[in-house]
Order: structure tokens, then C-alpha cells, then sequence
């Protein structure tokens, strides 16, 4: 019981920090909601998930729940990954017209 009310209260704190940023971000606020509610509903009904996994072929609902974490997860370390990647790739562009900017400029007075 103890464990179900602490997952329960981080699960609420989830779901709560989902929809004050679902403006920033419509998408992951409204599977971080989904994934939370399903979440608090395994939480208080473990035997739903132990069904749902026999149904889907695994052995245990505890499975079903990590391999569906672990899938989750490694989408958004690649999400997370792809983004740092794009903002590397526009602070080198930016890099590059700020050096040739100021070589530019540093040139002009010299040529005139």
C-alpha cells in the first residue's frame, strides 16, 4: 500500500507537470498524460497489467510495464539526442557568420 501511494503521488506530479507544459510541447505533454494515467491505473489494479501481458504474449504484467518503459525511454533519449544534434549543427552555422563577419570587418577599413 505504502508503494502504491508514493508511485501514485509521483505519477499526479507527473501528470501535473505534463499539463502545465503541454502549451510548449502539445505532444509529449499528451503522452506523458496518457503514459501517467495508465500508469496510476496498473499501480492500482497490478492485475490488469498481468492480463494485458498474457494477452500480448509476455509472461508477466511487471514485464509488459518495464518493456514498454524501456521502449519509452530509449525514444526519448533519441528525441533528446536529434535535438542537441540540430542545435549543434546551428551554433556551428552561427559560429561560422559571426568569424566571417568579423574578418569582413576587421578587412574593410584596411582595403579602403
Amino acid at each position: 500500500m505504502i508503494a502504491q501511494i508514493g508511485l501514485t503521488v509521483l505519477l499526479l506530479w507527473v501528470i501535473a507537470y505534463a499539463w502545465a507544459e503541454y502549451r510548449r510541447a502539445p505532444l509529449i505533454g499528451t503522452v506523458a498524460v496518457l503514459v501517467a494515467a495508465a500508469g496510476l491505473y496498473f499501480v492500482w489494479l497490478p492485475a490488469h497489467a498481468s492480463w494485458l501481458a498474457a494477452f500480448v504474449g509476455i509472461g508477466r504484467g511487471v514485464d509488459l510495464i518495464l518493456y514498454v518503459w524501456l521502449v519509452i525511454s530509449l525514444t526519448m533519449f533519441l528525441d533528446l539526442h536529434l535535438k542537441l544534434r540540430s542545435q549543434t549543427e546551428v551554433i556551428t552555422a552561427l559560429a561560422r557568420e559571426i568569424a566571417i563577419a568579423n574578418s569582413l570587418s576587421e578587412r574593410s577599413p584596411g582595403v579602403e
